[in-house]
């Protein structure tokens, strides 16, 4: 690596890593709150499991319908004026959900916050495409998705001491840490109007050379899969990789926001023995399963990067989260209980930004786009499928155990279409070298 290489990409990792991954903390926390609204919300509001399941799967059917267009929208519009619109608007609709009265107003409130929120995690994944050379992605990613641990760590402490604001102006602390949470998104959304860059030719934050290096790379590596894929929209919808990709990242997405909406519930259920019901304490344990996972990202995505290896470094975690998810519907054990749990988020957050290497690499110009969004659209029925499979499963067996043990499944499943869409394209390699020879 020559000196204007390491320069470069350090200096885009400093200025667009940090600041994306505030954002995307703030937006995974706003998705995923109303599972520690959870634990007073449901009583106050008459809320059973199956309704706060559908609730807080709705969500993803506003998002999955407007992603693609959106995602088209920040093509046209440009990465700084497009993520500041999604911020302003779902941190308008997060602070909403403070005063829904019952069922419907939570479904509807939930269902426009994912018409705001649509296209902002593909929207930074294809963003950073437009930044980062392939061999530097992995990592990239994995910076970004990082957040998703880290939310749980910080976040669940946090919005469980948001409920000690109960009573203040007559608002319970459920109602509190929706308003609260809400606001960081409104204000960064006002400063990407101001921070962000929309591309590496308009970055006066880069030296000429830098700003050189970085455009004439990234615009090689475009051509060379542009030549060896159609680069239009059609292409990306017509693709069958495309579409088995979504099916890949459907599998974890399950297991990801199934856990992550019901870990507050199904914590509180661990330790009740123990007579620890206060949601500080609550937020306090639900953020040791994160720590492992932020942990296993980082190095994970680091060594995929270091060896290029992209296949099994998907593969294997999602496998380490299934058997995490498998432990965690037959142990009983607080401490057992937590490892399961811990195994499972390891396994599901380490697998999900090497994944995102396997699309990107083939994918060029509106086609990258569009099959971002169309992978993310189909993984992110996961979100509604897991949280309502979780409620509907719990509300008639009084236990989550068979719940856990189709998603471990659905899991099993991703991983073997893995498995086959990289040694398909390994022979589709071999192949093309054959008949070049």
């Amino acid at each position: 690596m020559d000196q204007v290489e390491q320069t470069t990409i350090r200096k885009v990792i400093w200025r667009l890593m940090p600041f994306l991954g505030v954002c995307y903390f703030v937006s995974w926390l706003d998705r995923v709150n109303v599972g520690f609204a959870a634990l007073r919300m449901n009583q106050d509001l008459g809320f059973s499991a199956t309704v706060f399941g559908i609730g807080a799967g709705i969500f993803f059917i506003g998002y999955v319908l407007c992603e693609a267009p959106s995602n088209l929208a920040m093509r046209r519009f440009g990465a700084r004026i497009w993520i500041a619109r999604i911020m302003i608007t779902w941190g308008i609709l997060s602070g909403c959900m403070a005063f829904i009265t019952g069922p419907w107003s939570f479904y509807t409130v939930r269902f426009l916050l994912g018409i705001a929120e649509a296209g902002f995690f593909p929207g930074m994944i294809y963003y950073l495409t437009t930044w980062f050379p392939a061999q530097y992605r992995a990592r990239a990613f994995g910076l970004l998705i990082l957040v998703t641990p880290l939310s749980g760590i910080i976040g669940a402490p946090l919005s469980g001491a948001l409920f000690h604001m109960h009573g203040i102006w007559g608002l319970a602390g459920w109602q509190w840490m929706f308003i609260v949470e809400a606001i960081p998104a409104v204000l960064l959304g006002i400063v990407t109007l101001f921070y962000l860059t929309d591309k590496p030719q308009d970055a006066k934050w880069l030296a000429p050379a830098e700003r050189q290096w970085l455009t004439t790379r990234l615009q090689a590596e475009e051509a060379e899969r542009a030549a060896a894929h159609s680069d239009g929209i059609m292409a990306a919808l017509k693709s069958p990789r495309v579409w088995l990709l979504g099916a890949v990242y459907l599998g974890p997405v399950i297991g990801l926001y199934g856990l992550s909406f019901w870990l507050p519930q199904i914590v509180q259920g661990l330790v009740r023995e123990y007579g620890i019901s206060d949601p500080f304490h609550i937020g306090l344990l639900a953020a040791l399963p994160p720590i492992g996972a932020a942990i296993g990202m980082t190095l994970w995505t680091r060594h995929s990067d270091r060896t290029g290896e992209r296949l099994w470094h998907t593969v294997l975690p999602i496998l380490v989260g299934a058997v995490g998810m498998v432990m965690s519907a037959y142990i009983q054990s607080p401490v057992w209980g937590m490892i399961a749990l811990s195994i499972a988020l390891i396994g599901i957050n380490v697998a999900l930004p090497v994944f995102w290497t396997m699309p990107t690499a083939f994918l060029s110009g509106a086609a990258a786009a569009v099959g971002v969004a169309v992978i993310n659209c189909i993984g992110n029925i996961g979100g509604y499928i897991g949280p309502q499979l979780i409620g509907i499963v719990k509300d008639r067996t009084d236990s989550i155990m068979a719940a856990l043990l189709v998603i471990a499944a659905l899991m099993v499943v991703a991983a073997g279409i893995a498995l086959w869409l990289g040694r398909a394209q390994r022979r589709e390699a071999a192949l093309g070298a054959s008949a070049a020879e």
